[in-house]
């Protein structure tokens, strides 16, 4: 067992601007973004006699966080209701395991749907092909292939905010290309 203790009286003054930085460029909504912050700092009260010390402070907030943007999707993308995902702070597993309730039912996909599905992935694919190179290197790193932001800020010598609005760039361009090509087909 770690000595490391949680400190949750210094999580707003010290992670607050991480976090947000973080939630913004998963959900491109402010009020979004600031209610999932929210709550994870509720679910990491809750849980916070389960933190074992195995990881910092903040890695444990957003891994906490990771789980509620996923919540959000998962919840926004549902056919049939709201899925219902929670994490299980109580076991032994210092990180949460999930428990799904209830997803949505994916058997019902139809052909056109799948269809549909590789269409969409080849306008967006074809959109990164007519954006700018850089943009579109770093958003397939940052989005698809999850990249860290650190390791993507080494490679092109980059600082994060200039990362963030490359990003954010990068998912205007992305818009007005699907607007232009995919979207009025």
């Amino acid at each position: 067992m770690s000595d490391k203790k949680l400190n949750p009286s210094t999580w707003v003054d010290k992670y607050s601007n991480y976090l947000f930085n973080y939630a913004i460029t998963r959900v491109n909504d402010e009020v979004v973004a600031k209610d999932l912050i929210s709550e994870t700092y509720l679910a990491g009260l809750k849980s916070k006699e389960n933190f074992k010390g195995n990881s910092t402070e903040r890695t444990w907030l957003v891994l906490i966080l990771k789980h509620k943007i996923i919540d959000h999707y998962r919840k926004i993308n549902s056919k049939k209701g709201k899925a219902e995902v929670k994490i299980d702070y109580t076991s032994e597993d210092q990180e949460g395991d999930w428990l799904e309730e209830r997803v949505a039912d994916h058997s019902d996909q139809s052909a056109e749907d799948d269809i549909e599905n590789t269409e969409l992935g080849l306008a967006i694919e074809n959109c990164l092909e007519n954006i700018n190179e850089k943009q579109a290197q770093i958003f397939r790193m940052k989005t698809i292939q999850e990249y860290d932001t650190e390791a993507i800020c080494n490679v092109f010598d980059i600082s994060p905010s200039n990362l963030w609005m490359i990003i954010h760039r990068a998912r205007k361009s992305l818009a007005d290309c699907m607007d232009s090509s995919w979207l009025k087909n």
